[in-house]
């Protein structure tokens, strides 16, 4: 349970609070909040944080989180649950020192890491959406015997580095098939999951001869490691190990203290940018020619909107399209979208999110799509 206010710590800071309930959402479309991002010259501070915690009452303390955070000008996208906490949001540059005095506030969150994202530009996020869910991350668990908070250990990029080097660990990327093939660390292994309920059972089977082996874990900012070391624990795995602050802590720790790099290419997120270059090895390919690329993108065609990795060449073939039949329709005006979309289907209709799986097992050409 939150035992702690936010009001006491910031009490001075004359914060707008917009206490309405009407107040407490976006009341501007999407694509008018995208082009007010690309004319913001606000410098910002990108990062995520997660913490797994007791909520008494998340509907409760998140519309609390979001009057205080709206105020202060975060934009983002956060979960809330019974179980804690995940966010990835930018804070303006100016009110940053704010929102850790704020964060600081809540006893769960004092002490807390928060990521914060090295290529940034502030240009992550276009407006603030704060959700309350099941879980701050699906895992598709049901049995009641199983602790979380029973995780593996915990090893900075140093300890990582040297660990990862001995014979018959294990290197294992916990992140989805479309977050692996833009970069990983070497030799790891990159199951093909579309989601990470599908990724821990996958896992735990195919190293289920190898539990006396060391296991080294990793995801994006660790949040997905923390359970997923305790759900390999739970199933015998003994010596289980994971990346703390995941891929981000590791390229600021690397870059802080001249470590040797061992991640290839870039490390996808969740927002605008769609990845971070954390090497400059290019891994993958683009999706429609096969050329090296590891730039993601969407489909602007909103009907399709699938994700995909696009080269320069193809993107000006195909007008950021990921097909010639996406480009036509994309071409026409709103009101004849809207009369045929619903007699067509696209690549995102037909296979879904992160679903380019499907086209890079027939030879990754989404071009006649």
């Amino acid at each position: 349970m939150i035992e702690k206010s936010i009001i006491a710590p910031l009490q001075n800071a004359e914060l707008p609070l917009r206490r309405a309930k009407k107040a407490l959402h976006n009341r501007v479309n999407r694509r008018e909040l995208k082009e007010l991002l690309q004319k913001d010259t606000v410098k910002r501070v990108t990062l995520s944080f997660y913490k797994y915690a007791h909520i008494a009452d998340p509907p409760s303390f998140r519309d609390e989180l979001y009057q205080w955070w709206d105020a202060l000008g975060v934009r983002g996208r956060t979960y809330l649950a019974h179980e804690g906490v995940n966010a990835q949001i930018s804070v303006p540059e100016e009110n940053f020192e704010k929102f850790k005095t704020l964060m600081n506030g809540y006893e769960m969150f004092q002490g807390m890491r928060l990521n914060v994202a090295v290529e940034a530009e502030g240009r992550s996020f276009f407006a603030l959406t704060i959700k309350v869910k099941e879980k701050i991350v699906a895992d598709g668990l049901t049995d009641p015997t199983f602790d979380p908070s029973k995780t593996g250990t915990h090893l900075n990029a140093e300890e990582w580095n040297r660990v990862s080097e001995e014979p018959d660990v294990i290197v294992v990327d916990m992140r989805n098939h479309y977050e692996s093939e833009v970069g990983h660390f070497e030799n790891a292994i990159t199951p093909d999951a579309a989601t990470f309920r599908e990724e821990l059972p996958m896992v735990a089977e195919m190293l289920a001869e190898q539990r006396d082996k060391k296991i080294l874990m990793y995801c994006t900012g660790g949040i997905r490691c923390e359970k997923a070391s305790a759900f390999m624990k739970h199933n015998g795995f003994e010596n289980v190990f994971q990346l703390e602050g995941g891929i981000i802590e590791y390229d600021r720790q690397v870059r802080d203290k001249g470590l040797k790099n061992k991640f290839l290419g870039k490390n996808f997120v969740f927002d605008e940018r769609l990845g971070e270059r954390i090497s400059p090895d290019v891994i993958a390919h683009c999706h429609q020619c096969g050329q090296p690329s590891d730039a993601h993108t969407n489909c602007p065609n909103l009907y399709c909107h699938i994700l995909f990795i696009q080269c320069g060449d193809c993107r000006e073939k195909y007008a950021g399209c990921c097909s010639e039949k996406c480009c036509e329709f994309n071409a026409l005006f709103a009101e004849e979208q809207k009369e045929r979309a619903p007699t067509m289907v696209f690549n995102g209709s037909k296979f879904g999110k992160g679903a380019y799986k499907a086209f890079r097992k027939a030879g990754g050409n989404l071009s006649v799509g």
